[in-house]
């Protein structure tokens, strides 16, 4: 059955002419009479009484008629939607991100998107970069924003958003808060608190202390940004976070930026390859990029 068939029906009924409906639609007045006889043909019924004199629906067509103005109805309700999410006026998407570092870094591009497409929603879900890999592998997430970028992987396109220096943040008490700058062969004798093991910064925090000749004494693992900076604060040990965070700490915290960076946040941003993408989601990429960019 042919959608225009039944506008085509529905505007007959309307003026009860073939004459006014055929000028109304542009249409032909033998072209609109086939029309409806093909759509008679289909339902198997006749769907008006025709005379010399006027033009009456049948009882079938006024059945016929409460149901074409439903699915009229519904049809241009479906192509405003579908037209709604191809201007992106419309529309979802679902990121992943990591709990520690995540909104610190990607709060401004998000901003940017909203401010572009204010009625696009937009889902973030905090969880590790493993499980936000799964989530983007698997269709839960559209988007995820990771620490540990995968240098070559077939599953997944990349952006790179940023390369972060660690700092070490200490109490102001701390005798190591009077350093200017730190090499990490000082921290030999220092409580660490460090991120857990499900953290790709665990592994490499571990790495450069052992390249160091020390193996650190963790007195906590946590995947919490602000419990770390407590911790600290609350003289219990001292602990690394990317530059970008250190800036916004309280005055009893002392960051301290090392001689010789060796650890840094990579932060990046991945979807899956070769797999359909919204228009919103299309959209975000293409800010992403641009927003990298201009970063840089």
């Amino acid at each position: 059955m042919d959608i225009r068939h039944l506008e085509y029906f529905a505007e007959v009924a309307k003026h009860l002419s073939f004459t006014k409906a055929a000028s109304t639609l542009h249409v032909s007045q033998p072209s609109l009479s086939k029309a409806i006889q093909n759509l008679e043909g289909e339902l198997g019924v006749p769907l008006f009484y025709r005379s010399p004199k006027q033009l009456e629906l049948t009882d079938a067509g006024k059945a016929v008629l409460i149901n074409t103005k439903n699915v009229l109805d519904a049809f241009h309700n479906l192509t405003s939607e579908l037209n709604n999410i191809a201007e992106l006026k419309k529309g979802e998407v679902k990121i992943g991100i990591p709990p520690i570092m995540g909104a610190a870094f990607f709060s401004a591009l998000i901003s940017q998107y909203k401010e572009t497409y204010p009625l696009i929603d937009i889902h973030l879900t905090e969880v590790g970069s493993k499980v936000i890999k799964e989530g983007v592998e698997d269709g839960n997430l559209d988007i995820g924003l990771i620490c540990n970028i995968p240098i070559k992987n077939d599953s997944f396109e990349v952006i790179k958003l940023l390369k972060d220096p660690l700092m070490v943040i200490v109490h102001k008490e701390n005798p190591l808060a009077a350093n200017q700058v730190i090499s990490f062969s000082q921290l030999e004798n220092e409580p660490f608190i460090l991120y857990r093991k499900d953290f790709s910064l665990h592994d490499r925090i571990l790495d450069v202390c052992l390249k160091n000749e020390f193996t650190p004494n963790v007195v906590c693992e946590t995947s919490q940004k602000d419990f770390i900076v407590e911790m600290v604060g609350a003289k219990l040990g001292i602990a690394l976070l990317p530059s970008k965070i250190c800036q916004e700490l309280k005055n009893d915290i002392v960051a301290i930026p090392f001689e010789h960076p060796e650890i840094y946040l990579e932060l990046g941003m991945i979807w899956k390859k070769n797999k359909y993408q919204s228009f919103a989601v299309q959209e975000f990429i293409d800010i992403a990029k641009k927003f990298t960019g201009n970063q840089h």
